[in-house]
């Protein structure tokens, strides 16, 4: 199943529409362009830990865990604060969250003020996700949430999280994967650089 249609069960993309004032189609549409850079994003930090569990269930913990969910779906309007620190965390600048709300506006047609707009609300719903369907559990090797945290992260990314740290990973990451190296964020970066010179 893909993160948007994750998404639009459990109402993270009408709360999106519903704030910013567009159509759950624009709000699905940009929410599809923007995931592969955010999964992307959380897979690197993540592999830049000790062990790729650990990270990843270290980090989301430390950027709110599954309250970031509650905020966006919740009745009253998304501090994006503590989204924009997701992002900060996941992609290092603003130079790459604008890079990436770039890429994403030429890829999906919308505008890039409104995908700059989503982009915290979308990383708060994603990080609070995996952090709820991880069970915040520390990732020993026989921790179940850990596990499944990782199975779910590459799942999303089209394979396997745990089992291609390199790898290749198909499906929603490789439609901002240049390279080919599996991870997109990478490229965005490069982008980034070339935009700033």
């Amino acid at each position: 199943m893909q993160i948007t249609d994750l998404l639009a069960q459990m109402g993270g993309l009408q709360s999106m529409a519903r704030e910013l004032g567009v159509s759950q189609t624009e709000v699905a549409s940009g929410a599809e362009a923007l995931a592969p850079a955010i999964l992307g994003g959380f897979k690197k930090q993540a592999q830049s830990q000790p062990t790729f569990l650990e990270g990843l269930g270290g980090l989301l913990g430390q950027l709110g865990g599954g309250g970031l969910l509650d905020q966006v779906l919740g009745p009253q309007p998304t501090d994006v604060s503590q989204g924009n620190a997701v992002l900060g965390q996941i992609f290092g600048s603003k130079d790459v969250s604008r890079t990436v709300a770039q890429n994403a506006a030429a890829q999906s047609g919308l505008d890039p003020s409104l995908l700059k707009k989503m982009l915290p609300m979308l990383a708060m719903l994603v990080a609070g996700y995996m952090a709820r369907q991880g069970g915040n559990a520390p990732a020993e090797s026989s921790s179940p949430g850990g596990a499944e945290l990782g199975d779910l992260l590459g799942g999303l990314l089209g394979g396997r999280a745990g089992a291609m740290p390199g790898g290749a990973s198909p499906g929603l990451a490789s439609m901002l994967d240049m390279n080919g190296d599996g991870n997109a964020l990478d490229d965005i970066l490069r982008m980034a650089g070339k935009a700033m010179r």
